[in-house]
């Protein structure tokens, strides 16, 4: 029994690992689309997002199995538990993905995205996932911590995106439209950060019982 049991959570593991890659591609496109204007990246976005919904319904019903049909020791009901916390993360991360690609659309060929630090955003917003995706698959405590301090720096970002954004309205306000398009993925960019910073705290539960 407890062999199957086992086995059911390593399947679950590697479900997580699996929904945090399509999560970390899905911003690697973001970028690109943004930055290089790459439709082919933009489509590869909102595909992925697809993807991520799917990965969220099965490991749904695998946290429910496991649940409701075994007697989950404390750090398996962390286990599982954690992952529940972690793929509701990573679903509204696919979603927000999605919506920095249609937007990036609107931004092909405006020179308001060379003039603000939103690469240096959607860089930091990028390592906050994938450091905190690593932090659950290699147990690291540490890394899980250094994404939870992260968070100040991609804050920081947006508020210096926000200003730089003013400051060009304010010297050419026919750069309207691009600067609230920009400072609307500047918004998705901070929001996938906190969503890093919730599978953070989901891993250092996981890890510690502690919330």
């Amino acid at each position: 029994m407890r062999k199957a049991y086992d086995a059911q959570l390593e399947l679950l593991h590697e479900k997580l690992i699996r929904m945090g890659n399509l999560c970390e591609s899905a911003i690697a496109c973001t970028a690109k689309a943004l930055v290089e204007g790459d439709d082919d990246a933009r489509e590869e976005a909102l595909a992925l997002e697809e993807e991520t919904n799917v990965a969220q319904r099965e490991i749904e019903q695998l946290c429910v199995r496991l649940l409701l049909l075994q007697q989950p020791m404390a750090s398996d009901l962390r286990h599982v538990t954690a992952a529940q916390k972690m793929i509701t993360d990573m679903e509204r991360i696919g979603d927000q993905a999605a919506d920095i690609a249609e937007l990036s659309a609107f931004m092909r060929g405006s020179r308001v995205k060379s003039d603000v630090h939103i690469s240096e955003m959607a860089r930091s917003a990028g390592k906050m996932v994938v450091n905190s995706i690593e932090a659950f698959v290699k147990k690291d405590l540490a890394l899980a911590n250094k994404v939870l301090a992260y968070d100040d720096v991609i804050d920081s970002l947006f508020d210096k995106v926000k200003k730089e954004l003013i400051d060009l309205l304010q010297r050419d306000n026919t750069l309207a439209e691009d600067c609230l398009d920009l400072l609307m993925i500047a918004k998705y960019y901070e929001r996938l950060g906190d969503h890093a910073e919730n599978i953070a705290e989901a891993v250092v539960y996981y890890l510690t019982g502690k919330n």
